[in-house]
């Protein structure tokens, strides 16, 4: 393996190509016309046109990466996460052709990467599922309102082809339901292409639990141990920790044996995770497989000293593993928060526009991953996130100290961030001592609490605007006369001590 296209884009892009580099691998970046200035395409060796920004138009079309690939004569494809990663055909294409699909094979992401086909293949391992739509299969809005009442509300619908929140809406009644149908078909149908979606029981006042697990071609399936991915908003993962201060030694071994079991049960290899809800008498219960790397990657990353993507490649190169399930350890603790483009005081809206400037965080045990430089644009096209601000520490309460000091110290000018957000988060008791769900930051935590504080500093801000235009214009109205002597005084006195030698 000489050369990698990457079919992606941000700041996933640059961490393969970083990896690839350590590697002493090429590098291929493909870009829509949005991204013509991107990081990952100044970063790669080589670099090719999609298309026009939407994503339909560009990072979703598969017949043109795989021209791009041949033309470039790279070896493999690495999707990255979203957009083509968790599709089965794309992977089928790329082993038609023969090019080296840097994930799992296509009859895995077929089995997990196909939510309702995931739990009926775990289900049948053995592996609790939450209850939810059992039949396999393209189902019309008529059926699954109709088995709605039997499954009970509130429940999910789901996008059977992604996750990461698209394509999910929460039902409370039969009545909203017809709606919320047709915008989740229509969400998950624009960023997956596929609209299908799913029935599932909504477990209140759950955990979210993840399993990281990776397989290589000769049978061996480790688990990384847990992510703890509960501080979601509006299901979107927004805070990531490893490990979970909610499991304990003996629930964490029962789950990564859980997780390899399912993996096992499709003959899964290369990186992917496996995502389970916990209840409050710890009962797990299977969510979903996500049959790629995961954006919260990092944090996994921070506690085993494992880097996933090069163990990726390596795989890829039909390697067996670098480890044994007996040599993963936990090391400390680490936190991810996702910087995103978005005004978390005014309903997280999105926020575009120019980045003028990015002072990122630094010092022991930080890390930023990001996609973006000054002078960069965000577009409304994709995904708002700017970057990853990931700490590591010995203990979780001093990565959150250290995660406050990193967040204090970030500075991005031109766009409004969730920064202040992620700073409420670190200061809240509840999130200190551990004690959230899924659930927390919509129904537990409101970030307008400090909107007085917010207010007076607005108020301050203003003052201070005033008082520096206020000088300027009196700077502006002074008019110094002009000296009447044609040279300054020490001029002056150079030439009267000459004249009186």
């Amino acid at each position: 393996m000489k050369k990698v296209l990457i079919a992606n884009r941000g700041e996933i892009a640059v961490r393969i190509i970083r990896a690839c580099r350590e590697l002493g691998i090429e590098t291929v970046a493909v870009f829509s016309e949005a991204d013509r200035q991107a990081l990952h395409v100044r970063l790669a060796d080589d670099a090719y046109l999609l298309g026009p920004a939407p994503s339909r138009e560009s990072y979703l079309r598969a017949d043109k990466i795989l021209d791009i690939c041949r033309k470039a004569e790279a070896d493999a494809i690495h999707p990255g996460y979203g957009f083509l990663a968790e599709r089965e055909d794309f992977a089928a294409h790329c082993a038609e052709a023969g090019i080296k699909f840097i994930g799992p094979k296509p009859s895995s992401i077929a089995a997990m990467g196909d939510k309702m086909t995931a739990r009926e293949t775990v289900r049948k391992a053995g592996v609790p599922v939450v209850p939810g739509t059992e039949d396999v299969g393209n189902m019309p809005d008529e059926e699954l309102l109709t088995i709605a009442p039997k499954i009970g509300f509130p429940l999910l619908i789901k996008a059977t082809a992604g996750g990461g929140g698209k394509g999910m809406r929460e039902v409370r009644s039969l009545e909203e339901m017809p709606e919320l149908l047709k915008s989740a078909r229509r969400e998950a149908e624009s960023a997956f292409g596929d609209g299908n979606v799913y029935l599932e029981k909504l477990v209140e006042g759950a955990r979210h639990i993840e399993i990281q697990i990776i397989a290589d071609e000769h049978g061996n399936v480790v688990h990384l141990n847990e992510r703890e991915c509960s501080i979601q908003r509006r299901h979107q993962k927004l805070i990531e920790e490893a490990p979970s201060p909610f499991l304990d030694d003996e629930l964490r071994a029962r789950m990564g044996a859980v997780a390899v079991k399912a993996a096992q049960s499709v003959d899964y290899i290369n990186a992917g995770t496996i995502e389970f809800l916990v209840d409050k008498d710890k009962n797990f219960y299977f969510l979903e497989m996500n049959t790629r790397l995961q954006v919260e990657h990092p944090v996994t990353e921070m506690i085993t000293g494992i880097d996933l993507v090069k163990e990726q490649i390596r795989i890829s190169r039909g390697r067996t593993l670098s480890f044994k399930q007996e040599d993963v350890k936990i090391n400390g603790a680490a936190i991810e928060c996702r910087v995103n483009a978005e005004d978390p005081f005014n309903g997280f809206m999105p926020s575009t526009g120019r980045i003028a400037h990015s002072l990122m965080p630094t010092g022991p045990g930080v890390r930023v991953d990001t996609g973006v430089y000054p002078g960069f644009e965000i577009t409304p096209y994709y995904d708002p996130m700017i970057s990853k601000l990931i700490v590591w520490d010995e203990t979780r309460a001093a990565a959150i100290l250290r995660m406050r000091r990193a967040l204090e110290e970030y500075r991005i000018i031109g766009v409004k961030t969730n920064i202040p957000f992620h700073q409420m988060m670190m200061d809240s008791h509840r999130f200190m001592g551990g004690q959230y769900d899924t659930r927390f930051v919509e129904e537990r935590f409101s970030i307008q609490e400090n909107e007085e504080a917010t207010s007076a500093y607005s108020e301050i801000a203003a003052i201070m605007a005033t008082l520096v235009s206020h000088q300027s214009t009196q700077r502006a109205a002074q008019f110094v006369k002009r000296n009447e002597r044609d040279a300054s005084n020490w001029k002056w006195v150079g030439r009267w001590e000459r004249m009186h030698r």
